[in-house]
């Protein structure tokens, strides 16, 4: 599909037809409008192709005067019940009088230019627009990873009670996150800087804030990942080991619960022999009997609290 933005009274606004300063977007084309775009700007067809592999890399490549820029996006799907966190790339072609994005599948960061929630967007500064979608992608990251640190901390509470691999399975899907996010933002963060070498050697002063705060952010987002990943991975052997010893608390109960319910089964039992015994002739036969069996099940229950069985 094939979308036109432009910024028409500061605001993005959506046009039909190609003009100089706009902002092209590009989601899953098909092979006619690639053929289009690429004949309207001179563009190399691998420039659009390569950033719809749900695999590439971030990196950057010139030819002329258009230079192609791929980067790694955070990308979140509740349909993804497995990895609901996960990247995506995402195709920046800097033109000599446009902008074009080429995404295979939906784009948070592009939804949010779109939706209205990047502020100062101007289609005009091809500079400035690709530093906003370089800073707000690293926004995102920050983001989501403190969803990911809440998911984490709910996993953690229902944990302690749980003697299943469900929630084990819940972390190791978080783990995964994780590590594609560590991926793609120091890939990115290597981009950046033969971008600030190449394509932001010279930057309008206030464009020099963003680039400052693209790296700051860019930083901390993976500073905070790598924090998280070393919590996740000794939260998984820690509760590794959790689980197994409320497995261990269960059993030790029920075994216990079994010997106390043996003990006036004993006396059940010999009561039911047809042999000489005592308190047979007793019309109160029955009630000694209980009382006998209670008091083994409270000598029992005695025992086995003294040993911390319960």
């Amino acid at each position: 599909m094939l979308t036109i933005y432009k910024t028409e009274e500061g605001k993005l606004q959506r046009i039909n037809e190609f003009e100089k300063g706009c902002w092209i977007h590009l989601l899953s084309p098909t092979e006619e409008e690639v053929a289009q775009t690429c004949q309207a700007y001179d563009i190399p067809v691998e420039f659009i192709k390569d950033p719809l592999d749900i695999n590439e890399r971030p990196r950057t490549e010139s030819e002329g005067i258009v230079t192609l820029i791929v980067l790694r996006t955070p990308h979140y799907s509740e349909e993804e019940e497995s990895v609901p966190f996960s990247t995506l790339p995402l195709g920046i072609i800097i033109c000599e009088s446009t902008i074009i994005t080429v995404t295979v599948k939906q784009n948070d960061i592009v939804d949010k230019i779109v939706a209205g929630r990047i502020k100062n967007i101007n289609t005009a500064k091809k500079s400035r627009f690709v530093l906003q979608i370089f800073y707000h992608t690293a926004l995102t990251y920050l983001d989501y990873l403190k969803r990911i640190n809440v998911r984490l901390a709910a996993i953690q509470s229902e944990l302690h009670k749980s003697m299943k691999n469900e929630e084990l399975i819940k972390l190791l899907n978080l783990e995964k996150s994780l590590v594609f996010f560590t991926t793609a933002l120091r890939a990115n963060e290597l981009m950046v800087e033969r971008l600030q070498r190449s394509v932001f050697r010279h930057v309008y002063p206030e464009d020099e804030d963003i680039l400052e705060d693209v790296i700051i952010e860019n930083r901390q987002a993976i500073e905070m990942a790598n924090i998280y990943t070393n919590i996740l991975s000794g939260t998984m052997d820690a509760y590794a080991s959790v689980i197994s010893n409320n497995l261990n608390i269960v059993m030790k109960f029920l075994t216990s619960v079994t010997i106390i319910l043996t003990l006036p089964m004993i006396v059940a039992s010999l009561y039911g022999m047809n042999v000489a015994l005592p308190f047979q002739n007793s019309e109160n036969a029955f009630l000694y009997v209980l009382f006998i069996s209670g008091v083994l099940s409270l000598i029992g229950v005695f025992i086995l609290q003294m040993k911390r069985w319960f």
